[in-house]
């Protein structure tokens, strides 16, 4: 066990001296990681970086100690943490606005999840789990990627394999999630 995972099971355990160390360093990260992600959002956008970290955080720390695996395994949590509060963000949103009209999308590579609009944000989830019963490590990328604002190379490491690897199951996730939101396009 590498001492980023004892400091993150020092957290999630109630060690504040050892979690002292490894909190600024998480916090940061993540921190960095929201940022990238609105850093073309238009300003006044009522979603912000910190606001963002805040929320993860306390859904990742809140309420119950947790023991980390890895350092994978905090990164697949926190990315399923934003995509949860980016997705209740997108469907307030979503629900101020009369109308569905969805559209089909393309996940393009340097797609902001957070400048999407929320009927985008919303089909992605939709279909996303649905990839995740068949494809669970196409799915986790497509977090990382597309919530999170990994870079392939970042979502590669986090994940465990290679570069190429992610590669190919970016593609396929894309693929495979563009035929799913125009099949629930065509079904609304």
């Amino acid at each position: 066990m590498n001492d980023w995972t004892r400091m993150l099971n020092a957290i999630g355990g109630g060690d504040l001296p050892r979690a002292e160390a490894l909190l600024p360093c998480v916090y940061e990260e993540l921190r960095q990681l929201a940022t990238r992600r609105m850093a073309r959002e238009a300003p006044g956008h009522t979603l912000q970086p910190t606001a963002l970290v805040h929320e993860a955080w306390l859904r990742l720390f809140g309420s119950s100690p947790r023991n980390w695996g890895s350092r994978a395994h905090f990164f697949a949590a926190a990315a399923e943490a934003m995509r949860r509060i980016l997705v209740e963000h997108a469907r307030r949103k979503h629900s101020q606005k009369r109308g569905g009209g969805l559209e089909p999308i393309e996940l393009q590579e340097d797609t902001l999840v957070l400048s999407a609009p929320a009927d985008e944000l919303l089909a992605v989830h939709d279909a996303l789990d649905q990839l995740a019963r068949e494809d669970p490590a196409a799915a986790e990328l497509v977090k990382l990627r597309y919530f999170v604002g990994l870079t392939m190379e970042e979502a590669a490491t986090v994940l465990g394999v290679a570069k190429r690897t992610a590669e190919g199951l970016w593609t396929f996730a894309r693929s495979w999630l563009r035929r799913a939101i125009r099949e629930l396009n065509q079904s609304s």
